[in-house]
């Protein structure tokens, strides 16, 4: 199983997209410091996940979550949490 994910920083509250095939393990690499594209961010908190069944399908989608039109969406599913 393959996870794509979003990520918040309590630090800066920015988001983080990435995707993996062992979500725990790479949620506490990057609250621990030890992922060098977000060591200077951490603690992260979990948005939310979709899980696909092969790698391919699930970096296509993380591909369409960090384009343009996928921050758009983000942008409109965070506004539509905070009203």
């Amino acid at each position: 199983m393959f996870t794509v994910y979003v990520l918040q920083s309590l630090k800066d509250f920015k988001t983080y997209v990435g995707s993996t095939d062992n979500f725990e393990r790479r949620f506490e690499q990057h609250n621990s410091g030890r992922s060098k594209s977000t060591k200077n961010r951490s603690p992260f908190k979990l948005l939310f996940k979709e899980e696909f069944q092969n790698s391919a399908e699930a970096k296509k989608r993380e591909i369409w979550w960090k384009s343009g039109a996928g921050r758009r969406k983000l942008k409109e599913y965070f506004e539509q949490l905070q009203k």
